[in-house]
């Protein structure tokens, strides 16, 4: 792709400033959903729900969802969801100032939020090439400033922020949540209006989501695509669920020390999401992603291999570099060869597979450190993902890369000459 002149457009600037909002309310959330279950309840099953309630949405209804986001008005689901998330937080809210709060509601509020960001999520994903006119350079950035608020909120300012709310009040961080959702729906709501895709055959629900999810897996590029974030997070959740026994018992990291550990990574992940656009135009599109990948695999060797601290936060900030590009340049490509009518059902599809194996890669971790040792997840994963990144190389190449958009391109501009001239000057 290559970057051209042109600027982002003044509604980008409120999407930007709307979801950079909801990321430090998201982290906020993030830290303090759990510390306040924790004053309720020690038994670690009790946790581990409130926990994964957030994320069983997608794997309920992912598709699904999708194929409603690609029937109703883009605009219109981001700010109802937000509305709706701020209001939802008030419920808990009230029940710990009324000493009512309980884990069934909990994990029902994470179970709402996680519903709510999978239409809000589905949503911005497929209103945001249809505000930049699809346009790849200016997908590139845009995505490159989104994803790096969203680390910035979500990764470093958010969590500790939730725990100190949480001190001056069980309610004060969820209503400091419900305002960003508040301010994020507000913000939204005044967003440009965009052309709605053509409507398709009006068919039943099952089978749009159908047509969605077949969509990814008959196309080679996008299953690579797709394939990306499913075996990452299985090695990356592997390695997420022993990283804290594996810095304390083979690297003597105290609790402060693990955190600057997260801290690290996070930082790489600024620096990759910033340096993607560069990346991709240096490299093509398809070879970034392959390097990318086996970036990933590399940094978690020599995380597994670390004899101190030091090589262990910078093989992790290597790896977070990795994963900042990649969560740039993949979701970019895909919102500019994907049709309009289909965005909502691909991008839900392949952030369900995602999800999916999220789980799948905890359990893994857990199971290894257990029958082996605390390394043994760490050189699976590494495994996982330097074999996925043979596997995807030639499905994600730039000859596939090219080819895909030329195709969007042309049919970008046979939908532009088939419009009538009355809608093309308005």
């Amino acid at each position: 792709m290559t970057s051209d002149a042109q600027t982002l457009p003044t509604g980008f600037g409120r999407l930007w400033t709307a979801q950079t909002v909801s990321s430090l309310g998201d982290g906020v959330s993030r830290a303090a959903l759990p510390l306040l279950a924790l004053t309720l309840t020690r038994d670690p099953l009790a946790l581990a729900v409130v926990a994964a309630a957030g994320t069983l949405p997608w794997l309920l209804f992912g598709v699904l969802g999708g194929a409603l986001v690609d029937r109703w008005d883009r605009r219109r689901t981001m700010w109802v969801t937000d509305a709706a998330r701020a209001v939802l937080l008030g419920i808990p809210a009230a029940a710990a100032v009324l000493d009512v709060l309980s884990i069934p509601l909990l994990a029902t509020v994470a179970f709402l939020l996680g519903l709510g960001g999978l239409f809000f999520d589905t949503a911005a994903t497929a209103y945001l090439p249809d505000l930049l006119g699809r346009h790849p350079a200016l997908l590139e950035r845009a995505n490159s400033r989104l994803r790096g608020a969203q680390t910035a909120m979500s990764g470093f300012a958010g969590p500790p922020a939730g725990s100190a709310l949480l001190a001056l009040g069980r309610a004060v961080p969820l209503l400091a949540d419900a305002v960003s959702f508040a301010l994020s729906a507000l913000l939204v709501r005044s967003l440009p209006a965009v052309p709605r895709p053509v409507p398709q055959a009006r068919e039943s629900l099952l089978r749009q989501a159908r047509a969605g999810a077949s969509y990814v897996f008959r196309d080679r590029l996008l299953l690579g695509l797709a394939l990306r974030p499913a075996v990452g997070n299985v090695a990356f959740l592997a390695v997420e669920t022993v990283l804290a026994l594996f810095a304390h018992d083979r690297l003597g990291i105290d609790t402060y020390g693990f955190g600057l550990l997260l801290t690290a990574e996070a930082t790489g992940g600024l620096l990759g999401a910033g340096i993607a656009s560069q990346l991709g135009g240096r490299l093509g599109i398809g070879t970034a992603l392959t390097c990318t990948a086996a970036l990933e695999g590399l940094a978690i060797l020599s995380l597994a291999a670390a004899p101190n601290p030091y090589v262990a936060g910078l093989a992790l900030a290597v790896c977070g570099a990795g994963m900042g590009a990649t969560m740039v340049l993949g979701p970019s490509l895909r919102q500019t060869i994907v049709p309009a009518h289909l965005m909502g059902r691909v991008a839900s599809t392949s952030r369900m597979l995602a999800m999916c194996a999220a789980p799948l890669g905890a359990f893994l971790g857990g199971w290894l450190a257990t029958a082996y040792d605390v390394r043994t997840p760490l050189y699976a994963a590494a495994g996982l993902l330097l074999a996925m990144t043979a596997v995807t190389a030639t499905m994600t190449s730039n000859r596939r890369v090219e080819a895909a958009l030329r195709r969007s391109s042309d049919r970008e501009s046979a939908a532009r000459d088939s419009r009538p001239a009355a809608l093309i000057s308005a």
